[in-house]
């Protein structure tokens, strides 16, 4: 986590330090439990498969929270994350890794610095794609 981070680094094109993430159906599980999101496109394989998927998908809201955690790692602990929304353009499977990606793509004034964020495939496909103000301390 960059705990040194100042409002005067930043400039519009930055971007944000990329986050491979490897999920995989054990973690699905753990957070079908730790959100209460039982579906069984994210767990069950003959489910998932009977439904149309290629396989169990990962939930939307993991998804949100790696998209989260690249932009609150990157802020440190002094930044503020004052707004985030994503929207789900496709679908990602456990086994498949993803990276978590971003820029800076307006600085709006000392409180408000808007960034957009991503999931990328390997293959370069955005499956979710998203939103962040954040706010950074003065040096």
């Amino acid at each position: 986590m960059n705990q040194n981070l100042y409002f005067e680094d930043i400039k519009e094109g930055m971007e944000i330090p990329t986050i491979k993430k490897n999920p995989t159906t054990q973690q699905l599980v753990k957070y079908a439990g730790a959100s209460g999101d039982f579906y069984q496109i994210h767990y069950d394989m003959d489910y998932a498969k009977n439904n149309g998927l290629p396989g169990v998908i990962l939930h939307g809201a993991l998804k949100n929270a790696f998209l989260g955690q690249v932009i609150t790692d990157w802020i440190g602990n002094s930044g503020k994350l004052k707004m985030l929304e994503v929207q789900y353009k496709g679908m990602d499977l456990p086994g498949t890794p993803v990276y978590a990606k971003g820029i800076v793509t307006d600085i709006i004034d000392e409180n408000n610095i808007n960034c957009d964020l991503w999931l990328e495939t390997d293959k370069g496909d955005k499956t979710t794609v998203g939103k962040a103000i954040i706010q950074l301390p003065k040096k």
